[in-house]
């Protein structure tokens, strides 16, 4: 027997099976997001329900926060919230779209400024770190140059209450006509000059005129929220623009892929709010919580 090859061929299989070793946990340990799933409220739950059993409708089907529309009783939805252990992490405005920053009515939007600081409130409240804000609409009544100028005007008014209290205003693109592009998004957030404007940014609200991925990059760490949302062109194309959301999570146009890619570039960690358009008939509402929850793990994973 050849001793000293026994000894070399030893060492050699010794030395890769501790490379092996060494190297195993870093090729099968794939990176975790740190994105955390959510529920707008106002998205369909089925029946009639009271505040607390939604919140365990949710909690059940494995959803981590809520996001509520202001204005509601805030001891309801502070109990539901303490029973269940759900987070708050965003409040939506509740009157944004009636009566609009952009409208051309002073006193109009005197309302939803009072709106916008009582929701910034409710927020604090909630132990919530940002809310939601249409910030106006355009239409053939308001033009696109008044309702840039009224809405930062308006908006400019509750920037020191959400300085003080640490909320930031995320302001969301919505089909308002308005914010058509991610340069001019990002450049309406900039000009606040101030760390508490943002952006709550709806990924399937944007697949109709661009891409969401190319969105993220360039909003950036202006981005306190994310809506999760789909939409399927075909659909759009087919059925009309509103069919286009009509379709399940996973099954729409959006790359998901690179999506995360692109939230990751951005080092985005944070909540992933479901806000589904989708309602399929015939189907249990915690299931089809449950469901939404599933398919919502695999986008994350994606």
């Amino acid at each position: 027997m050849n001793t000293h090859l026994s000894r070399r061929t030893f060492l050699q299989h010794s030395l890769t099976a501790t490379a092996l070793a060494l190297a195993a946990p870093r090729l099968s340990a794939a990176p975790k997001r740190n994105l955390k799933k959510g529920y707008k409220l106002g998205a369909s739950l089925g029946k009639k329900q009271t505040v607390l059993e939604q919140f365990q409708w949710l909690k059940e089907a494995g959803f981590e926060g809520v996001e509520p529309m202001a204005g509601r009783d805030t001891t309801e939805i502070l109990k539901a919230r303490d029973a269940t252990g759900l987070a708050i992490p965003s409040v939506c405005c509740s009157t944004h779209w009636v009566k609009p920053l952009s409208d051309p009515n002073p006193g109009t939007r005197a309302i939803t400024v009072e709106a916008l600081k009582s929701t910034l409130r409710e927020a604090k409240l909630y132990g919530a770190r940002s809310i939601l804000l249409v910030p106006g609409i355009v239409n053939a009544q308001i033009s696109y140059a008044d309702a840039y100028a009224r809405s930062q005007a308006a908006i400019r008014e509750a920037v020191p209450l959400a300085e003080e209290l640490g909320v930031k205003i995320a302001i969301e693109n919505v089909w308002n006509g308005f914010h058509l592009s991610p340069l001019e998004a990002a450049r309406y957030v900039d000009e606040f000059k101030s760390p508490a404007v943002a952006w709550h940014f709806d990924i399937g609200n944007v697949i109709s005129i661009g891409w969401p991925e190319h969105w993220i990059r360039i909003l950036g760490k202006r981005i306190a929220t994310l809506h999760i949302k789909e939409y399927s062109r075909k659909q759009q194309s087919e059925q009309g623009p509103r069919k286009g959301f009509e379709v399940d999570y996973l099954e729409g146009d959006n790359n998901w892929p690179a999506v995360m890619k692109a939230l990751d570039d951005i080092g985005y960690e944070g909540w992933g709010i479901a806000e589904p358009a989708y309602r399929p008939k015939d189907i249990d509402p915690l299931e089809r919580l449950k469901e939404i929850s599933r398919r919502m793990d695999k986008i994350f994973a994606s």
